[in-house]
Formats: structure tokens, sequence, C-alpha cells
């Protein structure tokens, strides 16, 4: 069996420079989730490494396939100095080990709620799951395996959270966009939905 983890760290590296932080939790009854920061040009990147270890499977399935499914990591971007956005770390692995936990298949247009802000003084208290293969090109791996995605997270607040639920994903998308809304600001307000 592969040991996907370093191949993952690499590939973040490769994309993203050298991490200056790291911290790991562990849950009971799970893998480690690491949480890697990576500085940028004003701003900063979170990611989770350990997710990906193990694949995502259905939760109605009688057996986890210890192979085949889904394999992702999430990636988190916000503008660096405005908010006491490290403390994000526990949160963001919560999210990494829900698929574990919970047994989620965690997907673009997925919601994610940690019911608690992501950080202190945060107005979001949840993220929307947008496509991969912007910042960090998918890791592709030997068959059988799936390739590993790096999924962007946008954060929400939650009157955002409660109209892409009635309108969908793509809809919001669109209303942040005609806004010029600023998804790396950790302060922003929400986009006006009426």
């Amino acid at each position: 069996m592969v040991d996907v983890l370093p191949l993952v760290e690499a590939r973040l590296r490769m994309a993203l420079g050298e991490p200056d932080a790291r911290a790991a939790v562990t849950f009971l009854g799970t893998d480690r989730i690491e949480v890697l920061r990576f500085p940028g040009d004003g701003i900063v990147r979170y990611v989770t490494l350990g997710m990906s270890a193990q694949p995502m499977s259905d939760p109605t399935a009688m057996v986890a396939d210890p192979v085949k499914g889904p394999r992702a990591e999430l990636v988190l971007t916000v503008r660096a100095g405005r908010a006491d956005t490290d403390k994000v770390l526990r949160p963001l692995a919560v999210l990494g080990a829900s698929p574990q936990v919970e047994g989620l298949i965690v997907a673009p247009g997925a919601s994610l709620d940690v019911g608690e802000p992501l950080w202190p003084g945060a107005p979001f208290t949840s993220v929307l799951v947008a496509e991969p293969g912007g910042l960090v090109e998918d890791l592709e791996l030997d068959e059988p395996l799936d390739p590993v995605r790096f999924l962007p997270l946008l954060p929400m607040t939650p009157n955002e959270a409660a109209w892409k639920r009635v309108h969908g994903a793509q809809a919001l998308q669109e209303r942040w966009l005609e806004h010029g809304t600023d998804l790396r600001d950790p302060a922003r307000a929400s986009v006006p939905l009426g």
C-alpha cells in the first residue's frame, strides 16, 4: 500500500513553497490530521495534510473500500494580518477528519459547518467547497487509486450558508462575483442576498 501523504506534502511544497508552521490534531478513532501554514504575498494559506491518507467512502456502503474512492485535502486562503486566522487550525482539522468521523464524501458544492466561528471574531462558521485545479494541481496516483484533489474552501456567513441551501452553490458564487466580494477577507460582511 502506497503512503500517499509524503507525495501530497511534496506536491504542496512544489506549488506553495515551504510551510512556516504546522500543527497536528488527532481525534479519537481517526488518523492524525495536520494543518500546514504557507505564507504568501499578503496572504496565508492553510492546508490539511492527512485527509487523503484514506479514500472517502460512501456512508451507505457496508464496508469501506480501502483503495478506491475520492481523496482530497482542504485549502483555505485568507489575507494576512486582518484577523487571528491561525486559530483556524483546529476547525480546519475537524473538517479534514469529517470523512472518517462522519462518513462524508467532501466534494465541490458541499457546505461544511463547524458550528462555531472559524477563528476568534470570525463572521463565518461554515465553508463552501469550491472546484479544485487552480492553485494546486491534482496529484495522480498509481492505479487503482483515485487522484488527490486539493479543494479550496470559501468561508460563508450564516446568512450565505442558509441562502446557499435554498438557491445552490452556483447561485451563491455568482452572487459573490456580481458584488466583487473579496472571499479572502477574513472580516468581510455577508454579500447582499435580497
